[in-house]
């Protein structure tokens, strides 16, 4: 059986029998925050409670290895529709130790692309449309390199208002553990 089925036929039973009201919120965050993190499926109940929080609490951006790496993508224009838009005006950025993202090997992950179908001419067009796929694909070495480098990204934003806190962490994906890395 597929995933697809499972879920639908659980869902289908989950709506039946209103077990989504335990989960009703807004919106806006109760705690007024946006974390950024990892998507690593470690993360997806250990951080919410090791940071005692709830359904509603906050907004939570989840992007391989928890990193921004341009100002101007899809993941900075979360987090400033959070703060002007959502009420958000805490963020933190929360790294993890032992992260997929750390010593990302791009080529490998071309090779990769190409053994599952993607075509040489594909990747070649890429390159020559001025896509460097080898800083795209990148991951970094130092997971506490990474939180303080997003850190700056966010803090040095020309968008962001001055009175946001933004917060560096890294938390253990054993223990839940926080450390503090980059206090506001």
């Amino acid at each position: 059986m597929k995933n697809i089925d499972v879920i639908l036929s659980y869902n289908k039973n989950f709506v039946e029998t209103r077990e989504y009201e335990q989960y009703a919120t807004s919106k806006f965050p109760d705690k007024r925050m946006v974390i950024l993190t990892c998507m690593d499926t470690r993360l997806t109940e250990l951080l919410p409670k090791s940071m005692n929080l709830k359904n509603g609490d906050a907004k939570i951006i989840k992007t391989a290895g928890g990193i921004i790496t341009q100002p101007f993508g899809n993941i900075m224009r979360s987090v400033l529709v959070a703060l002007y838009e959502l009420q958000a005006d805490e963020v933190f950025v929360i790294g993890h130790h032992n992260c997929g993202m750390t010593g990302l090997n791009p080529q490998e992950i071309i090779q990769h692309m190409k053994e599952r179908g993607v075509p040489d001419q594909t990747i070649e067009t890429l390159k020559h449309s001025g896509v460097n796929l080898m800083r795209w694909l990148t991951g970094f070495d130092s997971v506490r390199d990474s939180v303080v480098n997003s850190v700056s990204i966010i803090r040095n934003h020309p968008l962001l208002p001055r009175d946001i806190l933004i917060h560096g962490l890294i938390i253990d994906p054993e223990t839940g553990a926080l450390e503090l890395i980059d206090e506001a």
